[in-house]
């Protein structure tokens, strides 16, 4: 929730900035460097008493001889990046960089900005994406700088771009609006929203690379849910991304959350839920444009169009066919199966829970050594893993003889259950 930044004085600042676990050796290195600022979401998060999970340090003037010398004074190493303006210092297992201050322009909408070093840091952060991600602390003396409004936006919980060509310029600002009102319960003010609204309908996504979109996306996927996917679908920037089928529906999004299984990736099935009415076809395409890992495409895929196991799990009655059913698709599947609803009451949830982890106590090896061959001990495996889930047959001796039964029966099918032993697999392509 927004809140009022820290009070107190500067002192207090650095006192607090020195207690997070990322910032005594960083604090060491730089001691005595009057031109070293923290910048950004770390002093946003610090002055709204969250922990930052990194410091971003930017330097006014050259930052390489800054960071030789502090990793002189650490007895560390640094490797610099003269074109950039930029270097990392490591001493042992803590690495942070520098950056000298920069300004950037826009050669065309969309396009990566152009970058020149040895800027004033009012400059530095005039180039940043929201006042509130525009404030620097300098760790010599604790001050506080800031665009203009920075802080009151920062009190009163509003998200504010810093010029009317901000989603123009980087329209990847479009995700991270999302992204930063789920984070921090923060909401645009009515001019960024109305610019915002303007650069979708102008279509200023498809001036941005799919893999830059896509790397924006996996990062809002990891916000709170379904806050974030709920706010990525105003002014259609999700079914912009992801086709008309998008939809942030925060209770389908709650649902599927509240099914996990133990293995299934959270934001996997966030999208997944948003995408439940997307074409099986499409999709794919979709997420590839996206550049998403091929796993990761192939369960958002799966688990977006579990309703395609609908009638089959509607006509199950044993444990045994839903088992045959789920025991291959992936966690994050199961999840939006059992949020859906499908197959009899509670029938995807029991699997999920009590059947999906159950190993035979039998063996292929049990079965050859009982005279089975090729095809046949796969289909005695099936059977026996039935007994187990639909007649409670869990000793090796019952699970041998309805085996057994099973490998001397004619015309027995192979089935689709598992073989013991076997760990659930994830869906691959």
């Amino acid at each position: 929730m927004p809140g009022p930044p820290i009070p107190g004085s500067a002192d207090d600042r650095l006192a607090r900035l020195r207690a997070l676990p990322v910032a005594a050796p960083v604090l060491d290195g730089l001691a005595g460097e009057e031109g070293v600022h923290v910048v950004g979401g770390a002093v946003r998060d610090l002055l709204l008493d969250r922990t930052p999970a990194e410091l971003d340090l930017v330097v006014e003037g050259d930052a390489l001889p800054v960071a030789r010398r502090a990793a002189e004074r650490l007895g560390g190493t640094v490797v610099e990046h003269p074109r950039f303006g930029t270097a990392t210092v490591r001493v042992g297992d803590v690495v942070f960089d520098l950056a000298g201050a920069r300004e950037e322009r826009y050669e065309r909408p969309g396009a990566l900005p152009e970058v020149t070093v040895g800027a004033t840091l009012a400059d530095d952060l005039a180039r940043r994406d929201f006042t509130v991600n525009a404030i620097a602390l300098r760790l010599a003396g604790g001050e506080l700088t800031q665009v203009p409004g920075a802080l009151d936006d920062l009190r009163d919980g509003r998200l504010r771009v810093l010029h009317d060509d901000s989603f123009a310029d980087d329209p990847t600002r479009l995700l991270r609006l999302a992204r930063y009102a789920a984070r921090l319960g923060f909401a645009a003010d009515p001019h960024t929203d109305r610019l915002a609204a303007r650069a979708a309908a102008d279509g200023a996504l498809a001036t941005v690379s799919g893999e830059r979109l896509g790397a924006e996306l996996r990062l809002l996927l990891r916000e709170p849910q379904p806050a974030a996917l709920a706010a990525l679908a105003r002014h259609g920037v999700g079914r912009a991304l992801l086709g008309p089928a998008f939809a942030g529906d925060p209770v389908l999004i709650r649902a599927a959350l509240a099914e996990l299984p133990a293995d299934a990736r959270p934001d996997l099935v966030a999208l997944a839920a948003a995408l439940v009415d997307a074409d099986r076809d499409e999709l794919p395409a979709r997420l590839r444009a996206l550049a998403f890992p091929a796993p990761d495409a192939a369960a958002v895929l799966a688990a977006a169009t579990a309703g395609r196991l609908r009638a089959a799990l509607d006509a199950a009655t044993r444990p045994s066919e839903v088992d045959a059913l789920l025991r291959r698709e992936p966690p994050e599947a199961i999840a939006l199966a059992a949020a859906l609803g499908l197959g009899r009451p509670g029938a995807v949830a029991a699997w999920r829970d009590r059947d999906s982890d159950r190993r035979l106590a039998l063996t292929g090896d049990d079965l050859l050594a009982a005279g089975l061959r090729g095809p046949a001990v796969g289909a005695a495996l099936a059977v026996a893993r039935a007994a187990m889930l639909d007649a409670g047959a869990e000793t090796r001796e019952d699970q041998l003889a309805a085996a057994l039964a099973a490998g001397q029966a004619p015309g027995v099918s192979p089935g689709t259950g598992a073989p013991s032993g076997t760990p659930r697999r994830r869906y691959s392509s």
